[in-house]
């Protein structure tokens, strides 16, 4: 039965507008029984530290209040514990609460979810020693990840949309080297994306069909469009009808390599660097809370 917690927060996200919504769910609870130990950091390399001396103590789950980058760095000290994770989603994305059915606009809600106890193991996408959730974006999509993160307004999905809206002006199809399980082929496309679930940038289906609990990977090209041609699509991503695209195709795998000159991937909202990149599958590698 689960008695102790370690509540992770950042105090520097939401402009005080987190701190009243950590409160609610902290409140929450502590009024179910729950011993909450509340550990708040300044950056991730401090918020890891503290979750890593939490978990080595005993604590009998991490929860971490954030969006889709505090649960990236939870998975990273969690990974194959055994220690489950705990989501209070109060980020701009929150793509990995959503692939799990976590509420997303009512945090007493997702903290009822951590009392009820209900655990579930899903898979983790692996590159090098770093793990994610979610999707590897490495294109387009990238490109809009990066220039949306140096983004101070607005917040929420709209971010993303000005975001892709500016880099269509300047963007132009990349020529990738890819390694799908052991196969080597090369394509011009506006993007490659790898993923572990079905969603990214709040709510963008680009990998639609993917499961987090699968035990594999899937890898998703959107061969050259024009600029016009990504504007229509970008709508479809949302509802995942752009599977339906010729442009479209999705490629199931448990390993794969990307590389592709002067291209920074993102992986959980977070930039996990340069390619090329090799990216497998870790089947059940943490175990979550959910509904």
């Amino acid at each position: 039965m689960l008695r102790e917690i370690a509540l992770l927060s950042n105090p520097s996200a939401g402009r005080g507008r987190n701190d009243r919504l950590v409160a609610t769910a902290e409140s929450r609870l502590r009024d179910a029984g729950l011993i909450v130990h509340e550990l708040v950091a300044a950056d991730a390399t401090e918020s890891a530290e503290l979750a890593r001396k939490a978990v080595a103590g005993g604590v009998g789950a991490l929860v971490v209040c954030g969006g889709d980058g505090m649960v990236n760095l939870g998975a990273q000290v969690l990974a194959g514990t055994g220690v489950p994770l705990g989501i209070i989603p109060v980020g701009t994305g929150n793509d990995t609460a959503r692939a799990l059915g976590i509420p997303r606009d009512d945090v007493a809600a997702a903290a009822d979810v951590i009392v009820a106890g209900r655990l579930r193991r899903i898979d983790l996408a692996r590159s090098g020693d770093r793990y994610f959730a979610t999707v590897l974006a490495a294109g387009f999509d990238a490109a809009v990840n990066e220039r949306a993160n140096q983004m101070r307004w607005p917040q929420g999905q709209l971010r993303y949309t000005l975001a892709t809206l500016a880099e269509l002006r300047s963007f132009a199809p990349i020529h990738y080297t890819l390694e799908i399980d052991g196969v080597t082929r090369q394509t011009e496309a506006m993007l490659v994306a790898v993923g572990n679930s079905d969603s990214f940038g709040g709510g963008l289906r680009l990998t639609h069909g993917a499961s987090l609990d699968d035990g594999h990977l899937d890898v998703v090209i959107i061969r050259p469009l024009s600029k016009a041609g990504l504007v229509r699509a970008y709508p479809k991503l949302f509802r995942g009808t752009h599977v339906t695209m010729p442009q479209y195709e999705r490629i199931p795998c448990r390993r794969v390599t990307v590389a592709a000159p002067g291209v920074v991937a993102y992986a959980d909202g977070e930039r996990f660097g340069a390619l090329p990149l090799s990216v497998d599958v870790v089947p059940r590698a943490l175990t979550v809370f959910a509904p």
